[in-house]
């Protein structure tokens, strides 16, 4: 029996990696013969870099980069085993995680070290890259993250604004002369999973600001920077991204990738499983078992348990879910092709302590789950359905 493992990370708990092996541990307890294809997966959020680093035989690098509110701070990006392809998480470098609650600062948060660690991974040879972007601390549309790739937004009179989406008001032209030029011969995809627009009621000031510490008046003075941003980049650049889905995204960052790199947004979970190829693996494999940390109503907007199913169902391959807990509404997974889900824990406990007994409890949920699947195979076999 042929069983292909692709599960997302539990998280808080444990990285989609860990998460694997804990699950093909407790299927060899009762199919100790069992091939067992491993492909961890994840949805372009918490967990992607180190799941795709491990999945490739990659390696985590670290650079020092500017964080979101000026200081120095040292973020992880991966580099996968193909020698070409970066992963960088903007969390990691001008997350909202990064600052104390008092330390928020909308208006003159940058993307400035994106920008940084995308030249040092230029550096290195890396020409595709894949960024995820969210968990954004930041507003100001990637126009640090520009600057720091040679970009110069200049006011008036001539002058470098200063980092945030703030000062983007007083921008008076953009000069992509000092781009560095080795952009245009890379490719970037942007795992992004919202549809708002950069502006607007929907945009980026409006729905994600206040996350930030955005006060209404705040909103408003930053939602008016950026229309006027995407005016210029529109004049300057010749990119009209104000209005496309997802250019809102991390503090309108999803527009400026497009602008000055020539970003392609996709869903998170699209990019990764079209990355690990997840449907190679599915040759032959008589059955699939996916998790994450929660499955819930959510699970079914294109989580990487559910875009798993999708393509197991393509194959006519029956899907199992393991979560750490079941949420409201997870019964429609099984509209998408989780024939069946459970969850890992098997009594009363608290958060803490499930988060710390993960691959223990993992490992159980997936011994029972084939046990489960092994004695109904046999009972209906015995009754005659199923033939």
């Amino acid at each position: 029996m042929k069983i292909v493992i692709a599960t997302d990370s539990f998280k808080g708990s444990v990285y989609a990696p860990d998460a694997s092996r804990a699950m093909a541990g407790g299927i060899r307890r009762v199919l100790p013969d069992a091939d067992i294809d491993i492909v961890p997966v994840a949805d372009g959020g918490d967990g992607t870099l180190e799941t795709l680093v491990e999945i490739s035989d990659g390696r985590i690098e670290t650079s020092e980069v500017t964080g979101p509110i000026g200081a120095r701070v040292s973020a992880q990006w991966g580099a996968m085993g193909d020698g070409l392809t970066a992963v960088i998480e903007m969390a990691r470098t001008s997350g909202l995680s990064l600052l104390s609650a008092d330390e928020y600062d909308p208006l003159s948060a940058t993307t400035y070290g994106l920008g940084e660690v995308i030249s040092q991974a230029l550096d290195a040879g890396f020409r595709r890259f894949i960024l995820a972007i969210g968990g954004s601390a930041t507003n100001d549309a990637g126009a640090g993250m520009a600057q720091a790739l040679g970009a110069r937004l200049l006011d008036e009179d001539g002058a470098d604004l200063p980092p945030g989406g703030a000062a983007l008001a007083r921008l008076g032209r953009i000069d992509m002369s000092g781009l560095d030029p080795r952009i245009s011969d890379a490719h970037f995809d942007v795992a992004c999973d919202v549809n708002n627009p950069m502006t607007g009621p929907e945009g980026a000031s409006a729905v994600y600001g206040p996350q930030k510490g955005a006060t209404p008046v705040m909103v408003e003075l930053l939602d008016a920077a950026l229309v006027h941003f995407a005016r210029v980049i529109e004049r300057d650049v010749g990119a009209d991204v104000n209005d496309v889905p997802g250019a809102g995204a991390a503090g309108g960052l999803g527009g400026g990738i497009m602008a000055f790199l020539g970003g392609r947004l996709r869903p998170g979970t699209d990019i990764v499983l079209d990355t690990v190829d997840l449907e190679s693996h599915m040759d032959g494999a008589n059955l699939v078992i996916t998790g994450e940390g929660c499955m819930d109503f959510q699970t079914i907007y294109n989580k990487a348990p559910v875009g798993v199913a999708r393509i197991a169902m393509e194959h006519g391959i029956p899907v199992i879910g393991l979560s750490g807990s079941l949420g409201d509404g997870f019964r429609h997974v099984h509209e998408h092709g989780i024939a069946a889900a459970t969850a890992i824990t098997r009594e009363p406990m608290t958060l803490d302590e499930a988060s710390e007994r993960a691959p223990e409890l993992i490992a159980d949920a997936a011994e029972q789950a084939i046990r489960l699947m092994m004695t109904g195979s046999a009972v209906f076999s015995k009754s005659g359905h199923g033939r």
